[in-house]
């Protein structure tokens, strides 16, 4: 009655350890609270610190920073950042940069959004990757007085009158 014979059938694939069907689980990193690491880490996957970490952290996934952790270095990369300690270093978020109420976090930032907690301590600079910004507005703010030598403090501009006594006022 039904003739399937002239359908083509697909070939079965096997597959190795290295070729599996499933998406690949995402490794997680731990520097613990007792660990101090220096030099500049290159983590694929994510990465949770409760030590203390001196130099550059590279992160392909996410990074959590505990509050017993401190990163201090040139940059910090990660894709969503969530900061419960200490970072002074510059950030750059590719995600979102979360800092909780005990975050302190000194340098600047870039990234796609900010959460910031009340009570979270932040010294730097911030800026969005995503250009949303008003029309007809510069998308960075020009900041007067940088750059220029000390001139001395200012002075009124007044022209000085001798009254009738011959005094200048």
């Amino acid at each position: 009655m039904f003739n399937f014979s002239r359908r083509k059938q697909k070939p079965q694939q096997s597959y190795s350890q290295s070729q599996s069907p499933v998406a690949p689980k995402v490794t997680a990193t731990y520097i613990s609270a007792t660990t101090e690491l220096q030099g500049t880490m290159h983590v694929d996957g994510n990465l949770q610190v409760d030590g203390i970490v001196h130099g550059g952290v590279h992160v392909s996934n996410d990074v959590v920073i505990a509050q017993s952790g401190l990163v201090e270095g040139p940059e910090l990369r990660g894709h969503n950042i969530i900061i419960h300690g200490v970072v002074k270093a510059k950030i750059h978020a590719e995600g979102q940069l979360t800092l909780k109420s005990t975050a302190r976090l000194e340098g600047d930032v870039t990234a796609s959004a900010l959460n910031m907690e009340a009570g979270a301590f932040y010294v730097g600079y911030i800026a969005t990757t995503e250009s949303k910004v008003l029309p007809g507005s510069d998308p960075l703010p020009e900041l007067m007085g940088r750059g220029n030598e000390y001139e001395g403090p200012l002075q009124p501009n007044v022209d000085y009158v001798p009254d009738s006594y011959g005094r200048q006022f």
